[in-house]
């Protein structure tokens, strides 16, 4: 995906025209006809009804599966100039959590690694010492919601600006710098997240792979889920806020992290920051 809206150094992104993706216009241009064709055909009630039907199945289907581009740009690997660096991404969803967080930054820290942090906003209120220190030590900190609704992917445009927005201005209140990047929580986006995420000059990232680590504490398994063909370019996820405990009672990525961590290196790779890898100048 194009990077030209991401910014540069400590900027705040700019906003960008919305493109709607092929399918929203199909959509679009469906329902149209539909109205067209009941007009000139009201007996064709049953076949309009059946293709909308379809159509609208087809757009939920997309907004389930986190890897989709049906509805808009998302970013599942890196550049490929970050790919041809060696660079992957690690990246960590849900936090910050005041007992997780600087275990998970002390273990990036021993290894000279980078991470990008996609950060609550609710949870950043309530720990920004925490999300400062992230920043401190240079990683980045990226938007993942104000609140992690359940609901969010039932969310109207009002609502979807409003939540998106709301934890855009608190991470850029604590951190001093704007976020460039948007995950959805659990993945889930549907048809009215692009739009607003072009009015805030976000990109939307999604994953290469993620290690399962909210439902899984078998270290081991997430670990495999995450190495699978590891190569450069890749863009992973992992939790430093909800996560299944593991066999000693801890969060499973402090236990998966480090094994992460020597086979990148093992293998030439060089976890840095999403930023640094679509070249936004922050370093990392």
């Amino acid at each position: 995906m194009s990077t030209d809206s991401i910014r540069a150094g400590g900027a705040a992104p700019a906003a960008r025209p919305w493109r709607p993706a092929p399918a929203i216009k199909a959509s679009a241009l469906l329902h149209a006809g539909g109205i067209l064709a009941l007009a000139a055909a009201p007996e064709a009630w049953g076949a309009v009804l059946a293709a909308i039907a379809a159509n609208h199945a087809v757009l939920f289907a997309a907004s389930l599966a986190p890897r989709s581009r049906l509805l808009g740009a998302n970013l599942t690997r890196l550049p490929d100039a970050a790919a041809q660096r060696g660079e992957i991404a690690i990246t960590f969803d849900d936090g910050p959590d005041p007992e997780v967080t600087p275990q998970v930054l002390d273990l990036l820290d021993r290894a000279g690694a980078r991470g990008t942090f996609f950060c609550i906003g609710s949870r950043a209120q309530a720990h920004p010492g925490l999300v400062r220190e992230i920043v401190r030590r240079g990683h980045a900190v990226e938007n993942h919601s104000q609140g992690h609704s359940t609901a969010f992917g039932w969310y109207g445009p009002d609502r979807l600006r409003r939540e998106i927005a709301a934890a855009q201005g608190t991470l850029a209140a604590l951190t001093g710098r704007a976020p460039a990047f948007f995950r959805a929580p659990f993945g889930v986006r549907n048809p009215f997240v692009d739009p607003v995420l072009a009015r805030l000059g976000l990109a939307y990232v999604s994953w290469t792979r993620r290690g399962y680590d909210t439902v899984d504490g078998d270290a081991s398994r997430v670990a495999r889920r995450l190495a699978v063909r590891l190569e450069a370019g890749d863009v992973l996820v992992l939790h430093d806020g909800v996560a299944s405990g593991g066999r000693r009672g801890q969060p499973a990525v402090l236990e998966v992290l480090p094994r992460l961590l020597e086979l990148a290196v093992g293998r030439g790779l060089k976890p840095v920051t999403l930023g640094a890898a679509c070249g936004d100048g922050s370093g990392g």
